[in-house]
């Protein structure tokens, strides 16, 4: 995989510990295209262009789980978004839009809404939450649009939740309808477009600024700061850096969450 990833803006550096898992992926495309190894697969994106981004949607990494970082959403349901809601009740603003980029199978916008919920939705009655969730993976999507998973991808909510969030289906737990209504999910690359409009909270952790390479990052942090207006917060990987000349700056340094 060490050929392709420049070609696709990503750093071959940050695929080292999860290349077994890439390239799984790609030998599954190659044998449903019913080519004969790398090679052909090779000449196959020399002949067809668009196969480049099939490629580039295999080179997602998909390690998520419900409020992965407990450090980090403590703080986000304890500090940040009551600070949001907050400034949004005093200029009058009944919604929050908030974006998880990066989707996955969806536990992070899940979480997000999930939080809102049983945490701060009754102490701001006048603000609603919503979540724009997007993902390159439409596999990813589909999944995360059955809402349901496994025991171990619950783990880590705080104690009653998964009791006030879930149903058991089997042995998978199926998140309430009441909770997926708060999340819309579609497919998007932030490195061909980004949604429209302006967002108080940006969730980009363990993608943009980890697998990008530095061009491609400084290209998207562009592109998410004119998402943000003063005020607003985004947060990133645990180990993280957003690149030199940002306009944000660090709101909480360890927990990598920065504001405008």
């Amino acid at each position: 995989m060490h050929w392709a990833l420049p070609r696709l803006g990503l750093r071959v550096a940050a695929y080292r510990r999860v290349r077994g898992q890439v390239e799984k992926r790609v030998r599954r495309r190659i044998a449903a295209l019913a080519l004969d190894g790398v090679a052909a697969y090779r000449a196959r994106l020399a002949e067809d262009p668009q196969e480049w981004d099939v490629l580039r949607s295999l080179c997602g990494i998909t390690i998520s789980r419900f409020y992965r970082d407990r450090t980090l959403w403590d703080a986000v349901c304890d500090r940040v978004l009551p600070a949001l809601a907050a400034a949004a009740r005093s200029a009058g603003r009944d919604c929050l839009r908030c974006w998880s980029l990066g989707c996955a199978s969806g536990e992070e916008p899940y979480t997000l809404a999930i939080a809102w919920q049983l945490a701060l939705a009754e102490r701001y009655p006048e603000v609603r939450l919503t979540v724009l969730a997007t993902d390159v993976d439409e596999h990813m999507l589909s999944r995360a649009r059955r809402a349901e998973y496994e025991a171990g991808s619950l783990r880590e909510l705080p104690a009653g939740w998964r009791e006030l969030a879930f149903e058991q289906a089997g042995e998978l737990y199926r998140l309430h309808e009441r909770f997926r209504d708060a999340v819309q999910l579609q497919r998007q690359d932030v490195r061909l477009s980004v949604p429209e409009g302006e967002f108080a909270l940006i969730l980009c952790r363990n993608n943009v600024f980890s697998y990008f390479d530095a061009q491609e990052q400084q290209r998207a942090l562009q592109q998410l700061t004119a998402c943000l207006p003063d005020g607003s917060f985004i947060v990133v990987g645990k180990d993280e850096q957003l690149p030199t000349g940002s306009a944000l700056h660090a709101w909480h340094t360890k927990l990598r969450i920065y504001q405008r």
